[in-house]
């Protein structure tokens, strides 16, 4: 595609219509079917993805993906420290993706979402095992076919994760375009030395996130979850 085209392929109502449908169809799935994922689907999407805008062309993102024998062991050695107090108490963060002290509204629509999600699911506030159950699916990568691990160089900073941050929007409008569904799991990141040890990551590497890719199961009861939005007057002032 020449990214100096000058006029879309669509009409505009045709070409608005599409570019908004994918933003906002967009959510995150946590059940996949099994059907496969093309690896020339894969890298269509992310050679789109890949003209995301970043602060002075530095194109700070590295992908790896899953499939297979190689998903499997990596869901299984995550499995392994997850499901072990001892180990998984030794984890930390390689960076601070959460804040540390919660204020409202951000706790309030944290709350929401996660109580949301374990209603659908029958999981009661004090069944500590089937919540450990359910969040222990995203290191299955919720059954996708397809897991990716997105990478940063460590010398990097916060203006690189912003730009991460537009990479990973693109990579997840992209699939929508591809009739494909994902979701982005900041739930890795506590694994990035098991990660780094199964995928041979270097040192200046740290692990920015994972994602599901597949096509959603529409028989699974949590991807009926639709989060809430804010509407547009909540969180714009304008200046004239």
């Amino acid at each position: 595609m020449n990214r100096l085209t000058p006029r879309p392929p669509l009409t505009p109502a045709q070409l608005h219509g599409a570019v908004d449908w994918a933003i906002v169809s967009r959510r995150s799935i946590r059940a996949f079917l099994p059907d496969p994922v093309e690896r020339a689907q894969v890298e269509a999407l992310l050679a789109v993805a890949r003209h995301a805008a970043s602060g002075v062309n530095t194109q700070p993102w590295k992908v790896h993906v899953l499939t297979g024998a190689a998903k499997e062991r990596l869901s299984r050695a995550i499995a392994a420290v997850d499901d072990d107090p001892a180990q998984s108490g030794q984890l930390s963060e390689p960076y601070p993706y959460y804040p540390q002290d919660w204020v409202s509204p951000y706790v309030d629509r944290r709350r929401k979402v996660g109580w949301d999600l374990y209603g659908l699911l029958g999981i009661d506030k004090a069944d500590k095992a089937r919540m450990h159950h359910q969040h222990g699916r995203n290191y299955r990568f919720f059954d996708a076919p397809v897991g990716l691990i997105f990478t940063i160089d460590r010398v990097m900073q916060m203006g690189s994760l912003i730009d991460y941050g537009m990479f990973l929007q693109s990579v997840m409008v992209a699939a929508r375009a591809r009739s494909l569904d994902t979701c982005a799991q900041v739930a890795f990141t506590r694994f990035h030395r098991v990660i780094a040890a199964e995928l041979g990551l270097p040192e200046s590497e740290m692990v920015v996130c994972g994602m599901s890719l597949g096509h959603a199961d529409p028989s699974r009861i949590e991807n009926a979850l639709v989060t809430t939005r804010e509407p547009v007057e909540a969180f714009t002032t304008f200046h004239a």
